[in-house]
């Protein structure tokens, strides 16, 4: 079965790196398109899933800003499984700080290297191993800053009040970017952060080969 990836915001397949599927399963990474624009996140959503094989079974995994775009192919594709990762499946579990910084424009305001700078920074903090934050911190460097003004707004003005068919949702108690407190997922890894997809791959590792 052919499993597709999208990663986060201002993130790439490298963030995948320790994951691990059943022999089963061949991984198809979903590299981002650029947005149109005022192209909402459904919009965009739809677009990606063009990348798609729809003539056979599939399913698609969605890390933080990937997992609600993976929400909304699943409305369109129908995949045997939509799988989110430090992500959420309803807008109404997005933090209120987010529409709040979209309302004052704060992401017109500040700018994007800005919040590259401060993201890179912040690996000073976190736990990933060192060969890890160097990576991190690559991707960072690397992602395009109309992109993320683009996401920042198609986030905090995405409208979806329903669950996938069949998903399955990982998230950590420690996400500081969308908390834990805030949504309901299927699978919790305690004390899991925000990139737990390469901070605790191994459990993420067990639950994927559960299901698939």
């Amino acid at each position: 079965m052919k499993v597709y990836f999208i990663s986060g915001l201002a993130a790439d397949k490298r963030v995948f790196k320790h994951i691990e599927l059943p022999p089963h399963c061949e991984i198809i990474h979903l590299d981002w398109i650029t947005p149109i624009k005022k192209e909402s996140l459904s919009a965009y959503s739809k677009r990606l899933g063009e990348k798609i094989n729809c003539t056979e079974p599939f399913c698609v995994v969605g890390l933080s800003m990937g997992g609600m775009i993976a929400t909304e192919i699943a409305r369109h594709y129908q995949p045997a499984h939509t799988i989110l990762i430090s992500s959420i499946p309803c807008s109404q579990h997005l933090p209120f700080y987010f529409k709040w910084a979209v309302n004052v424009r704060l992401h017109k305001i500040v700018p994007t290297r800005f919040v590259k700078s401060a993201a890179i920074a912040k690996r000073f903090f976190t736990n990933e191993t060192k060969e890890d934050k160097i990576i991190i911190k690559q991707i960072v460097r690397d992602s395009d800053p109309k992109f993320i003004v683009w996401a920042m707004e198609a986030i905090a003005t995405w409208q979806n009040n329903e669950l996938p068919v069949s998903y399955i949702h990982i998230h950590g108690t420690k996400d500081e970017v969308l908390p834990h407190r805030l949504t309901q997922p299927t699978h919790t890894i305690s004390k899991g952060g925000h990139l737990m997809v390469m901070t605790r791959a191994k459990e993420i590792n067990q639950i994927l080969q559960e299901i698939l």
